[in-house]
């Protein structure tokens, strides 16, 4: 199970989405970013670093209405929470995932498992969703994931630690700090009106053909 180092290095690297009509946060920064003075039309979730370079992982239901608006990366910069512009690089409906880009270097990223091995169920995981992680308990995956590119479009997979909608796109990762997937969706049941936990879902696209979209980013957007 991941211990107390990666706990600590997945809370630092905590980072969310905000998808707004807003043009600009400073007035929301100013106020501290409490919730009753966010932009009304605010909507987002979660986000991961994948890179050094400021490319971060999300699932694409966070940015489903980004059409027309604005996309910020909110995260901690000199002990500050801040926001940065960002812009949407690639979207996958169909393993709802979603890549940005800020204009900012973010050496706390996480690196991916190695993408030749099978993720087998029970192996040990946490996750980074804003929503819930930080009172969130470690967990275990309870379905596989098979090497990269053995699988279409990607790979999804269920666990067994209970999610919010605001953990979408957060970071999972195993009990080294590496990353395993991103939080994609969570089912109850609801019998009587009840809400009862099932099951939390995970997404992990095709990390060889993510980095491939990133490396043909840089080159058209070099300077």
């Amino acid at each position: 199970m991941p211990g107390r180092e990666v706990r600590r290095m997945v809370f630092q690297r905590a980072t969310a989405v905000i998808v707004t009509d807003s043009k600009g946060l400073s007035r929301w920064v100013k106020r501290g970013f409490t919730v009753s003075q966010a932009p009304q039309d605010a909507d987002g979730g979660s986000a991961t670093p994948v890179s050094a370079d400021g490319y971060f992982l999300t699932a694409d239901h966070v940015i489903e209405r980004a059409a027309g608006k604005s996309v910020y990366i909110l995260q901690m910069a000199d002990g500050k929470l801040q926001p940065w512009s960002a812009r949407v690089v690639w979207r996958s409906h169909a393993a709802d995932a979603a890549l940005l880009h800020i204009d900012r270097a973010t050496p706390g990223f996480f690196e991916w498992t190695p993408t030749n091995q099978w993720l087998p169920p029970g192996t040990g995981i946490m996750h980074g969703g804003i929503a819930t992680a930080m009172h969130s308990e470690p967990g275990r995956l309870t379905s596989a994931i098979p090497p990269d590119g053995s699988i279409g479009g990607g790979s999804k997979f269920s666990l067994d630690i209970p999610l919010q909608p605001g953990d979408s796109g957060g970071p999972i990762v195993d009990a080294y700090g590496r990353l395993v997937g991103i939080n994609s969706a969570v089912e109850f049941l609801i019998p009587m009106e009840t809400a009862i936990f099932v099951s939390s879902e995970g997404t992990r696209p095709k990390v060889r053909t993510l980095q491939r979209i990133m490396e043909k980013d840089r080159t058209s957007h070099a300077n």
